[in-house]
């Protein structure tokens, strides 16, 4: 275990200014607060944050760093609050601490969770600042030297196949190459020993086959080659690991005795030039295989990876691959992100170049030219656009930031969407509206008599979501224009003595210039055409007599009565903003006395039979529609009831309103108060109701509630 002075002292040597006081407080403070806890291996749990920081130190992080990985798992394992980090250690580290803290809550929820790389994305999201995702790799990394110590087998096993599938990637993702290969290796030996034992096996049988030293032999001649062209440069080689041999070999569906270049050597030159002069004696003296020449310093990798890569026919006619490099490109490759706190001293004997040391690492994303890059940001902005969310099963689903539980519903399925009631996140009932943030699990309540609403349009985000749910309305629309449409002509026709077949319909369609019965049907329901021209283009020669409008004007002031007849077009349940639309000046109950009022293109609208705004459609009688409720007045779903009251200005008076509405089943869409005096307040309340039976019987017990002084409905 790492003793406090040279945990400071491996700090201090690469960061003099380092901040000894800080340092040496959280190292006590991790210790006390771990206390007796143990390990599964026996030792104190102390000994993994302090690991955890040594880890750190190897790649020359910044003070905040090496503190956050001693205090990562005190508020997650001890009764240490994060409030008592921030007042203790400041809020800089608090937000590290709470970062490492969050991700580890995080994991994949089921074994048959495959969506690794959205589970990576996720990671890097929630990671607002790099060293948070430094901190938890090298957690990782010391777990897995420990695995062995878990008894539990299957626990092993998933941790393992965890970190093949997230945390070894995120560390290649990043660009540390060391990490990435030790995670691998040791995560491989859990998850398929056999595997690797035969690997092992037959790199043995390769050492003694060409001699124990193989690798030195090739490595000799490569730097004899190099020196000879006045080229200075250090060299290094090695097998490949056991990992990316098996890997390669899945991948390419081949045996251990078909792959060529098992074996890896490194060249490290001093420029760019030297890289390229470098390449010119290796291919002059060596055969390069066609097709493996990559260039990636002209043309770096997304992660910022910069190399040049050959596969030659070497010495002692072995298939290797060589990388060339400058020093600079190679700390990247092996430290990634982490290369930019590397602390060089004036005089270290590499290309001389200072490395600017980066204590906000806003300052570089600042400096960005691409937020994509996330390599040079040290926020990790690459998925700024993006929330994931994850589902009740565990699958993780990638969304555009902003993203309601609606889109998320359609993601998954667009039955789902459509059959969505509503939702909860977290556990928590929530609007269907609400704005998802990273790590959220959403569950869709559904219902089979559930469906979209065209209001849903006005927040959902997703091209799927808005693409289903104008589908969906546009099927229902049409469907509603259908039916109106038809049960309209049939009443027309049967108005005029007359029946309308489909001979009679199809003698009108070319008359009006309408293709199939179907359409004309929908046209008549969307107000294009109406009644009577259908009926005299089917039936010519009829004298159609005029429709008089006398009694209208009349009905809509209130003074006479609508006829009763019984060829009235029924009205069902309806969904708003489909073909036929509740008014909102009047708000229509089922079992109010009502009228249709055709409108060119949108449908019909329902008014109350005595509502002022009828007054205005006096003069234009053919869009007047003689409609009933069904089933006796009964719709199912919701309708709205507008109550105008006045109630007494005392504590508990609007308590007493809306609990006796919520006693009697109502449920309050929206309240206005409209004026307010020492002693009452009036106001306007929308219920949502059933039917005029529902809203008459909530009015009658808000006229019994003494802190009621009046109550009754209004149109406005």
């Amino acid at each position: 275990m790492i003793r406090q002075y040279e945990l400071v002292d491996r700090v201090r040597g690469y960061d003099p200014d380092a901040d000894e006081d800080l340092l040496n407080r959280a190292y006590v403070y991790s210790m006390q607060a771990h206390g007796a806890q143990t390990r599964a291996s026996g030792d104190p749990y102390f000994s993994h944050p302090l690991e955890v920081a040594g880890i750190l130190t190897g790649m020359k992080l910044d003070t905040a760093s090496i503190v956050t990985a001693l205090l990562h798992d005190v508020v997650e394992d001890t009764k240490v609050s994060l409030e008592e980090i921030e007042e203790r250690f400041g809020d800089k580290i608090a937000r590290l601490v709470d970062g490492v803290t969050k991700l580890s809550r995080i994991e994949l929820q089921t074994d048959a969770t495959r969506q690794a790389e959205n589970f990576r994305k996720l990671l890097l999201a929630m990671s607002d600042d790099i060293r948070v995702l430094l901190v938890k790799l090298a957690d990782r990394l010391h777990n897995m030297r420990t695995l062995g110590f878990i008894r539990d087998a299957e626990k092993r096993r998933r941790i393992a196949l965890e970190t093949l599938e997230i945390y070894a990637p995120l560390a290649e993702r990043i660009g540390i190459h060391a990490w990435k290969e030790e995670l691998e290796d040791l995560a491989f030996a859990e998850v398929n020993p056999d595997a690797r034992t035969s690997i092992a096996t037959r790199l043995d049988y390769l050492r003694s086959k060409g001699g124990a030293d193989m690798v030195g032999r090739i490595l000799d001649q490569i730097k004899r080659a190099l020196a000879e062209a006045g080229i200075e440069a250090w060299v290094s080689g090695r097998e490949k690991q056991a990992y990316s041999i098996w890997r390669k070999m899945e991948q390419k569906s081949v045996a251990f005795e078909q792959l060529s270049d098992i074996m890896a050597f490194r060249i490290v030159v001093a420029d760019v030039p030297a890289c390229y002069n470098a390449v010119g004696v290796v291919h002059s003296r060596w055969p390069m295989v066609p097709g493996r020449f990559k260039d990636y310093v002209s043309t770096p990798k997304r992660n910022g990876y910069r190399s040049i890569h050959t596969t030659v026919i070497g010495p002692e006619q072995q298939r290797i691959e060589i990388q060339i490099r400058t020093r600079e490109m190679h700390e990247i490759a092996e430290l990634g992100v982490a290369a930019h706190w590397r602390y060089k001293r004036p005089g270290d004997p590499a290309d001389g170049a200072q490395y600017r040391w980066i204590r906000e690492l806003l300052e570089i994303l600042e400096h960005a030219s691409d937020p994509e890059e996330f390599l040079e940001h040290t926020k990790l902005e690459m998925f700024q656009d993006q929330v994931f969310c994850f589902s009740p099963k565990g699958d993780l689903i990638a969304l555009p930031r902003g993203a309601t539980p609606v889109d998320f519903a359609y993601a998954v399925h667009s039955e789902v969407g459509n059959t969505c009631v509503g939702c909860k996140i977290n556990g928590r009932l929530a609007p269907l509206r609400s704005k998802l943030e990273n790590g959220d699990q959403v569950e869709i309540l559904r219902s089979k008599s559930g469906h979209p609403s065209p209001l849903w349009d006005s927040f959902v985000i997703t091209g799927r979501a808005r693409s289903a749910l104008r589908r969906y309305v546009r099927q229902k629309e049409q469907e509603q224009y259908l039916d109106l449409g038809k049960a309209m002509v049939v009443k027309g026709f049967r108005d005029k003595g007359h029946e309308a077949s489909d001979k009679a319909l199809a003698a009108a369609l070319p008359v009006l210039k309408i293709k199939t019965v179907e359409e004309l049907h929908v046209a008549v329901g969307r107000g294009e055409i109406t009644v009577r021209q259908v009926v005299e283009a089917a039936i010519p020669g009829l004298k159609s007599e005029a429709e008089t409008p006398a009694p209208l004007p009349a009905l809509a002031k209130g003074k006479g009565k609508k006829p009763e007849g019984e060829g009235a077009v029924a009205i069902r349940g309806l969904i708003p903003g489909m073909a036929i639309n509740f008014a909102g000046c009047c708000h229509p109950l089922p079992g109010d006395r009502i009228v249709g009022i055709v409108t060119t293109g949108k449908g019909v609208t329902i008014h109350t039979i005595d509502c002022e705004q009828l007054e205005r459609f006096s003069d234009a009688p053919e869009r007047w529609l003689d409609v009933s409720w069904s089933e006796g007045g009964e719709t199912p779903g919701v309708h709205v009831g507008r109550i105008r009251t006045v109630l007494a200005n005392e504590p508990g008076a609007l308590s007493e309103l809306t609990t006796v509405i919520a006693k009697n089943r109502g449920n309050i869409s929206n309240l206005r108060i409209i004026t307010r005096s020492q002693d009452f307040f009036e106001m306007v309340v929308d219920i949502e109701v059933r039917d005029l039976k529902h809203l008459a019987n909530i009015i009658a017990a808000l006229r019994a509630t003494k802190t009621v002084s009046s109550v009754e409905r209004t149109r406005s």
